[in-house]
């Protein structure tokens, strides 16, 4: 059999590259000839995909996190004179420090001032601590240095990035009725707020939008940078921590099952839980303990390939 491993990140408890691993380990354990391609969706980990898949170098910056302390971030430039920049290395969210009414996207500003003047710029957003609308960034960013594309983690408009997200980041109903007046308020992001993505990251959609910036799905655009190719592979193993309703609707994991059934290939979607199941692939949930994650993938690959 021969197999290809492109499992997600599992937030919080493997990262996408160590998911593959383990995947692919337990593919070959089961007599498998494997390709390891983890996948992301623009969120966080997004340019440790893209480096794993393409290389290029490395880059760090001081900047200031979600709340003004001082953290390094990276940034990857490419060999074609890409500069890769992604929110989360400068915004987390940080499940420790949660804070939305304060946390700002300065830092990220501050990432793209770094870049200096590339060829292109790709800006990865998803899995930050901010609902400011893209505030912070626009106090430091005022025109961006070169032709710029957005990968999106969550393709919703503006108005929904309080409602959905900011509970997750801190927000009590009331913060979320409050953020919520606030996006409302930007007067200047008014013409980009119904983008699909202009409420990624807190709003960051939006104000990079207003900047010039095109939004693009974030899984389909690193699908695409990564050369994802479903064909020539009897199995396609991927899948995230929870399986649901978002997973098909801009999820790496989504796109990739998408691509499979284009092309008549045989999909495996794992979750941690499976709380939604994609349609047209295998489901297959794991134990849910996040200390057997790569014990459940070694497991799932040997079960795959054999």
């Amino acid at each position: 059999m021969r197999a290809l491993a492109c499992p997600a990140s599992l937030k919080g408890v493997l990262g996408a590259s160590a998911g593959a691993a383990a995947l692919g380990e337990g593919l070959r354990r089961g007599g498998a000839d494997v390709v390891e391609l983890p996948v992301a969706d623009g969120g966080e980990g997004t340019v440790d995909v893209l480096h794993r898949a393409r290389g290029g170098t490395w880059r760090e910056v001081a900047v200031r996190d979600a709340f003004g302390e001082p953290r390094q971030a990276r940034w990857l430039e490419l060999a074609d004179g890409t500069a890769v920049v992604e929110a989360a290395e400068a915004i987390p969210l940080d499940p420790s420090r949660l804070d939305p009414m304060r946390a700002s996207s300065r830092g990220l500003g501050e990432l793209i001032a770094a870049v200096g003047r590339p060829e292109r710029l790709l800006i990865c957003l998803g899995g930050t601590a901010n609902v400011d609308g893209g505030g912070g960034l626009r106090e430091v960013v005022t025109a961006l240095p070169a032709p710029t594309r957005v990968a999106c983690d969550a393709l919703v408009p503006l108005v929904d990035a309080a409602r959905l997200f900011a509970p997750q980041k801190g927000a009590s109903p009331g913060q979320v009725e409050e953020l919520a007046a606030r996006l409302a308020g930007m007067t200047e992001l008014a013409p980009y707020a119904e983008l699909p993505g202009a409420g990624a990251a807190g709003g960051l959609g939006a104000a990079l939008a207003a900047l010039g910036a095109e939004l693009q799905p974030g899984a389909a655009l690193v699908l695409d940078e990564i050369g994802f190719d479903a064909t020539g592979f009897e199995l396609v193993a991927t899948g995230e921590g929870q399986v649901d309703r978002t997973t098909a609707t801009g999820k790496a994991p989504g796109e990739v099952a998408r691509r499979c059934r284009a092309v008549a290939v045989r999909c495996v979607v794992f979750g941690g839980r499976i709380v939604e199941p994609l349609e047209g692939v295998e489901n297959v949930a794991l134990s849910g303990d996040p200390s057997r994650a790569r014990v459940d993938l070694l497991e799932l690959g040997e079960r795959l390939a054999g």
